[in-house]
């Protein structure tokens, strides 16, 4: 018996600006193959999408979805996912991700703990809302695109607003969807090693500056630690030890960019025991020193240019 083709994951990290972290991929070179690229992807935050033409299939792991013109996609950080078109077509789309608990700091209420719409416990998930079904959904996104495409004066404004209530209607439905039923159909949910990750990942972003051990992870996950590592890289293509670094490394971008700390407080502060350390992954990382990054960044924010990470970003749709 020949072995199950090795799905390839890749982590699409993506650098959204400090005082708005928010942005819009869209424009008429978005438009998605229609052939499935063999490969899934997640990113470091929300992802909202709208299809504007034509139909195809969001894809989880073996798990596929339709969609079709006029539907929103919400997808959480660190869910596998892949697109691709009806044959024959290539669906047009616009994509904004955003980082929901900077952007809405000091709006939402404490009790609102999952600002990445993630999985509510014991619940189906809707990652594709119809137009028909839920058409506030799409009028939202579609004004908040208009706004961020425009940039009139206080388009940043008008379009926190905006996002703030798409937010809140997403919100709704997604922790108002019915529960699984009892015969265990999940067929809205990704394949299971991907879901049972989800812990681990989590962890790595809430307490990356903090010294925790692989076994740990792997016990938030119920696997032991070699099966635990074993599913981590099928996943997500590196070590659980080197993402927990590269996540250390991504928020010594946002010190660097948005405070004046020291090289070494902000290596202390991320989670390194050394100053050389730091500087060698984040060289590894971001191809550059710290320092210089920090003058880069100055640069680029003096511009009000948005920055994506390179190494990466999905700055452009695949082809195939």
């Amino acid at each position: 018996m020949s072995k199950p083709k090795k799905i390839i994951t890749e982590y699409r990290n993506y650098y959204l600006p400090l005082q708005f972290p928010a942005i819009l991929l869209s424009g008429d070179y978005w438009k998605i193959s229609d052939v499935p690229s063999g490969r899934l992807h997640f990113h470091n935050c929300l992802e909202i999408g709208v299809c504007h033409s034509d139909s195809g299939t969001l894809e989880f792991y073996g798990n596929p979805l339709p969609f079709k013109e006029g539907d929103v996609t919400c997808i959480p950080r660190n869910i596998p996912h892949t697109t691709y078109s009806t044959r024959g077509t290539e669906s047009h789309w616009s994509y904004l991700y955003l980082d929901p608990e900077e952007l809405f700091r000091n709006l939402l209420p404490n009790s609102w703990m999952n600002y990445d719409l993630s999985f509510p416990s014991g619940q189906t998930y809707k990652y594709i809302l119809s137009r028909s079904s839920y058409p506030l959904v799409h009028n939202l996104v579609l004004q908040v695109i208009a706004e961020m495409e425009n940039k009139k004066p206080g388009y940043q404004l008008s379009a926190r607003g905006l996002l703030l209530a798409l937010y809140v209607e997403l919100y709704r439905i997604q922790h108002e969807a019915e529960p699984i039923p009892p015969d265990g159909d999940n067929r809205l949910l990704p394949a299971e090693n991907a879901l049972m990750i989800a812990p681990a990942l989590d962890y790595i972003e809430q307490n990356y500056a903090s010294s925790f051990s692989i076994e740990h992870l792997a016990t938030l996950c119920h696997w032991s630690p070699t099966h635990f590592r074993r599913i981590f890289h099928e996943i997500m293509g590196i070590s659980p030890l080197e993402h927990v670094n590269n996540t250390r490394i991504m928020n010594a971008c946002k010190l660097l960019r948005s405070t004046e700390d020291s090289i070494l407080d902000i290596s202390e502060s991320t989670g390194f025991h050394s100053v050389s350390s730091f500087n060698r992954f984040f060289i590894k990382i971001m191809k550059v020193p710290p320092r210089e990054y920090r003058k880069q960044m100055a640069l680029a924010d003096k511009k009000e240019s948005q920055s994506i990470l390179e190494y990466a970003g999905w700055l452009y749709p695949e082809k195939t």
